[in-house]
């Protein structure tokens, strides 16, 4: 298969298409979508924890320097810092492996977007109204969708519409899929 190298004056189409599971396929994407969610809340705790010490450290009259270390929370350090917690943490030790390790990277990169938008937005280099610290996510809140998913242990999942045209492109090298 060729690679999709996007040409000047190529216009970007993009192809949605509606997923039709069977009850076993749409737990898993439910458990997944849920995976997601954890590692990002998981992200969003872990981080912020190391903010709150500082803040309580600051107002004690705690050196700057004997300060708890800020966390860093770009994709690699929050990815290594998942995979170190997994094993201990008891709210992911349980059932981390039953999802494919995408799932909790969509999560992790979702949270390390989060903090730069905040960060950007705090610092004045971001266009656009203000954005607040990251929040949790609610399990109540939470669509029933995801944008996109990557499960390469699910297998097949059926669409509503036929992906003949989306597949000839892909095929021809013109498209490739996110």
């Amino acid at each position: 298969m060729k690679k999709f190298r996007p040409q000047p004056g190529f216009v970007v189409q993009a192809y949605r298409f509606a997923l039709d599971p069977n009850a076993g396929q749409e737990q898993a994407l439910r458990s997944h979508c849920g995976a997601a969610r954890a590692a990002c809340n998981w992200a969003v705790g872990w981080v912020e924890a190391s903010w709150w010490q500082r803040r309580a450290e600051e107002s004690y009259g705690v050196p700057e320097a004997d300060l708890t270390q800020w966390r860093p929370w770009s994709l690699p350090s929050l990815r290594k810092a998942f995979n170190a917690a997994k094993y201990t943490d008891p709210r992911l030790a349980s059932w981390w492996e039953e999802n494919s390790k995408e799932a909790y990277s969509t999560g992790l990169a979702n949270a390390a977007a989060a903090f730069d938008n905040y960060a950007k937005s705090k610092q004045g280099k971001r266009r656009g109204r203000t954005v607040g610290m990251p929040r949790f996510k609610s399990k109540r809140k939470a669509r029933l969708a995801c944008r996109h998913v990557t499960l390469p242990r699910r297998g097949t999942i059926r669409t509503h519409e036929p992906t003949g045209k989306l597949l000839a492109r892909v095929q021809a090298g013109t498209a490739r899929i996110l």
